[in-house]
């Protein structure tokens, strides 16, 4: 598995970059940093794309941060490092071929109801993702069939996942946080199950099931979620013994850290920090591995029989001034050739068919009949992309379309509605983001015809054969062939697809007065680690 490694050393470059940067912080401030004891409280500002904080369901960037401090999982990253699953709950091993990977339960840990944590739990926890069938359920199946893994008890100190053909990202699977170990003996009395009749998500949404270093004291989806210790913990207490993670504007969360009311800032931009650093206040940048996307709905009911024509499709990609989006991003963002960032095995540096091109836009128009349609643009209105607004972004590309001659409306909508109407695949056009869930290329196939994302956007398989056909090649390839096919993959897609990929921006983290703020591509950040 040497080719991970070798993906996502630039990722880990700049993260522990700014891990470094952070780790030097100043201990003065509000925060108390190294003075935070059990007695304090750490504040955190976020801005919101929460659904729920149930493993099994939630797939938002503020569920993962949310899930990484209540759940432990089987495997983890040691900080910013993606390169090398590490042991949590289990260590592991791989079969000669890739196919199964067996987990050996390692030390003792203790959920915070007091039940010890036991390989029927981690089982049960896994069959339970795969039953609900949710959005976070990929992650237990096969990419290229949908079948799911087969997960079996092998010992009372043993289990093995199995995939019917090689799987070497089976270990890079199984740190995101949507995988977190739920107590089964709590669930089961609170009406959880390991199939689609599991009635626990509210139950979880008052109270953890987990052996994380923090349990659930409140939660509100739409204000803040705050989190006390789990006092049944195994592993190293973090310094604070209450976190406070609320959803905070950009612009708010600026005046909260220069106030000294939050002591880590999430969602600021390239605008809101400059200048900000001084004295206790840190500012740390890196590119973001989240990647902002424009989808054109390939489902004739659902297009009115506009964005799903490939002539209209080219026409929108030539449209597109990237460069401007780039500067609402801000100093630090790229735009990324295909959708698989810039830091991971497999990323486009660029390609022609998503470049600015005013008069091939003109002439793809013209050949699409497009007929002066309005084209409705939706996005979300209460969530950003690393702190770039979506409507600035949504304003930046509706005045490109315009002056190629696309009528656009635009539809914000908040984060929680729009995913609903766009994961029913109703939504005619958008902008949105993608966080990896594990950091490998195999994880945006989901944005192929007739897989998960693919279908968001009514891209069914028998639309792009072409498409469907580079991406069996990616999963067959092995070794150093990986990165190629994946390259294949996405030029292929960017000729004949559904998806626009747009920018990604650069990730600022102020702090005031901690330090340990660890940035992490699959979780954001680790709350316990802060001090």
């Amino acid at each position: 598995m040497h080719h991970i490694s070798k993906r996502a050393s630039a990722l880990t470059a700049s993260a522990a970059a700014l891990a470094l940067i952070l780790s030097g912080c100043s201990a003065g401030g509000s925060g108390g940093g190294q003075q935070a004891s059990a007695n304090k409280t750490l504040v955190v500002d976020n801005t919101f794309d929460l659904k729920t904080s149930d493993p099994a369901r939630a797939f938002e960037l503020t569920g993962s941060i949310v899930d990484k401090a209540l759940y432990e999982t089987a495997l983890t990253f040691e900080g910013s490092d993606v390169t090398k699953p590490v042991p949590q709950l289990t260590t592991y091993s791989m079969s000669d071929d890739d196919k199964t990977i067996t987990l050996t339960l390692d030390g003792k840990h203790v959920f915070s109801s007091g039940n010890p944590v036991t390989i029927d739990d981690i089982v049960w926890s896994y069959k339970r993702v795969q039953g609900i069938a949710g959005n976070p359920s990929f992650l237990l199946s096969n990419l290229s069939t949908g079948k799911p893994f087969t997960i079996e008890k092998t010992s009372d100190t043993t289990m093995t996942i199995s995939d019917t053909v090689a799987n070497p990202a089976l270990p890079y699977i199984l740190p995101n946080p949507s995988l977190g170990v739920l107590d089964s003996k709590t669930l089961e009395e609170n009406g959880g199950t390991t199939d689609k009749d599991d009635k626990a998500e509210s139950y979880l949404n008052g109270k953890s099931a987990g052996s994380g270093p923090y349990q659930l004291s409140s939660y509100n989806a739409t204000s803040k979620v705050v989190f006390v210790k789990n006092p049944e913990y195994t592993g190293t207490a973090p310094k604070y013994g209450r976190v406070v993670l609320q959803n905070v504007t950009g612009p708010s969360q600026k005046t909260d850290v220069q106030g000294g009311q939050a002591q880590l800032a999430l969602n600021l931009n390239s605008q809101q920090v400059n200048g900000l650093e001084s004295g206790s206040i840190k500012v740390a940048k890196t590119t973001s591995a989240n990647v902002g996307y424009l989808w054109l709905n390939q489902n004739e009911q659902v297009s009115g029989g506009v964005t799903n024509d490939p002539d209209f499709v080219k026409a929108v990609r030539h449209a597109i001034d990237y460069e401007a989006l780039r500067t609402v991003a801000g100093s630090g963002s790229t735009q990324p050739g295909g959708i698989v960032p810039s830091q991971f095995l497999g990323a486009l540096e660029s390609d022609e068919n998503n470049t600015t091109d005013a008069a091939a836009a003109k002439s793809d128009l013209a050949s699409s009949g497009y007929a002066e349609q309005t084209v409705t643009l939706s996005y979300p209105t209460d969530a950003t992309l690393d702190g770039v607004s979506f409507a600035d972004m949504a304003q930046s590309v509706q005045s490109n379309l315009q002056d190629a001659g696309i009528t656009v409306k635009l539809n914000g909508l908040p984060i929680a509605t729009l995913l609903d109407s766009f994961r029913a695949g109703k939504l005619q056009a958008g902008l949105m983001y993608w966080g990896p869930d594990f950091p490998d290329p195999s994880d945006y196939l989901t944005f192929s015809p007739g897989e998960g994302l693919g279908l968001r956007a009514g891209w069914t398989e028998s639309m792009s054969p072409e498409v469907t056909k580079a991406k069996e090649a990616a999963i067959a390839a092995e070794g150093d062939a990986r990165a190629a096919a994946y390259q294949a993959w996405q030029k292929a897609s960017n000729a004949d697809g559904a998806f626009v990929p747009l920018v990604q921006a650069a990730r600022y983290a102020v702090t005031n007065g901690v330090t340990g703020v660890t940035p992490n591509a699959i979780w954001t950040v680790d709350l316990a680690s802060i001090e």
